[in-house]
């Protein structure tokens, strides 16, 4: 992490010799008692003078999150003092129990007893923003700020399975959900929320398997903490969640993972840093201030002399609440898929700043509305482009950027180009169009 925190405004506070240090390491050392679970804030946050020109309006701010591996960048930010250090020594981050409880907490904001911003699947933003999944189908605009991660979510099928032998490719699955389906009991795959990113990746993995998500299986939402417990109760077949819970099934001997998502589309966006647009309106300089914590503390995340001090703030009961084994090797990089197949150091491990991962496309944005116009989610008609640019608020990451002695981290473009998965459809943010015309299983 860069210690050159601005060009500007933002000065290190003069002061004794340990006191620098600590702002030129960036961070304090141990875990600390925080606002979601102790009675401290922060020991040790590095220290900034900031202009009264620059001082957030605010102190506080209520953020969620869900127990996931990818929920890092907030938990740590408080943890190790990023949003004290800009002035945000009143943030709390807590954690919610469904994706469907994030939507409603965020639809309440703080003010009426939900939260102000939180760790969140990508498309809900927008499904928000677009009155689609709020009460009476009434707008609440939202903001998303930053990516969280790229890659590392997984795919994962019961033992019932293992004589397919499934390594990415579900080809070989199809017989059996077809017989499934003659019988009259259909194949049950569990994702998280619908519309969603895992949702998104269990109908991608289906379809270019030859299965018709929408009429060959049932698809089931469960909350990612209870992916685990439901395989071994044999409520799902199979199931897309976000780590540690492929990993935990594979140590539990439950199951399989069948790819991980890297895989499936190398670096693909995932989870973001969103705050409802009213609260960022009010308070323009503590959202950057927000955002420039969450920015640092992506990169502390990535570093990877700092992989076990991370999985070990993540595995407490109020975050994650999972053993640091199970955490630790895939954020390394190193994956047991459960059926003989691994991965040693590859460059599909989860993500949070390295290679542009905290930067909020546009491109990527606009690939999970037309993916949820492909299921029915959003209509045909919707203006896509419109309704990027009104959530995608990649003008304040830059700021954000910028503030903090990043500006090489910008990227030039606001599209990362044409994606290709791995079954070789293509992805143009230029003609999206295109994309879905070439789709031979849809429902749009």
């Amino acid at each position: 992490m860069s210690s050159n925190l601005s060009r500007r405004k933002f000065i290190l506070t003069a002061g004794a010799t340990a006191a620098g240090a600590v702002i030129v390491n960036g961070c304090s050392t141990g875990l600390n008692k925080s606002a979601s679970g102790g009675s401290s804030s922060p020991a040790a946050a590095p220290a900034v003078n900031i202009s009264a020109a620059d001082a957030p309006e605010v102190t506080t701010a209520k953020l969620g999150f869900i127990a996931l591996t990818d929920s890092a960048p907030l938990i740590v930010a408080l943890e190790k003092g990023f949003f004290a250090k800009y002035g945000m020594k009143d943030v709390s981050v807590t954690k919610q129990t469904s994706w469907a409880v994030v939507r409603d907490n965020l639809e309440l904001g703080a003010e009426r007893g939900g939260i102000d911003g939180s760790h969140v699947l990508t498309p809900i933003p927008y499904f928000m923003t677009a009155g689609k999944i709020t009460k009476g189908s009434t707008p609440v605009p939202m903001t998303i700020l930053a990516r969280l991660n790229t890659n590392g979510q997984g795919i994962s099928i019961s033992n019932d399975y293992a004589d397919l032998k499934l390594a990415v490719d579900g080809a070989p699955l199809k017989a059996k959900v077809d017989a499934m389906k003659a019988a009259g009991k259909k194949f049950k795959c569990a994702v998280t929320f619908p519309g969603g990113t895992h949702d998104l990746w269990m109908r991608y993995w289906l379809a270019a398997s030859g299965i018709d998500p929408e009429n060959d299986v049932d698809i089931v939402v469960v909350p990612p903490p209870q992916m685990v417990a439901n395989m071994e109760t044999k409520t799902m077949d199979a199931f897309c969640v976000g780590e540690p819970w492929n990993d935990r099934l594979v140590t539990k001997k439950l199951g399989y993972n069948v790819m991980t998502t890297g895989e499936m589309w190398k670096d693909h966006p995932e989870k973001a840093f969103t705050m409802r647009k009213d609260w960022v309106d009010k308070h323009p300089k503590a959202a950057k201030a927000m955002l420039m914590a969450v920015l640092e503390a992506q990169m502390w995340c990535d570093k990877p002399e700092n992989a076990e001090e991370m999985c070990k703030i993540l595995s407490a009961d109020k975050y994650v609440k999972a053993p640091v084994e199970d955490i630790l090797e895939r954020i390394k990089g190193n994956f047991d898929f459960g059926n003989g197949r691994t991965l040693q150091n590859t460059p599909l491990l989860m993500k949070f700043w390295r290679d542009n991962a905290s930067y909020p496309y546009k491109s990527h944005d606009l690939w999970f509305i037309t993916e949820n116009m492909r299921w029915g989610k959003f209509d045909a008609s919707t203006d896509a482009k419109a309704l990027v640019d009104q959530v995608n608020r990649e003008d304040l990451w830059k700021e954000a950027a910028k503030a903090i002695g990043q500006e090489a981290a910008i990227p030039k473009d606001t599209s990362r180009g044409v994606e290709t998965f791995y079954d070789k459809v293509t992805f143009d943010p230029a003609n999206p169009k295109a994309y879905l015309d070439s789709l031979k299983i849809k429902k749009a």
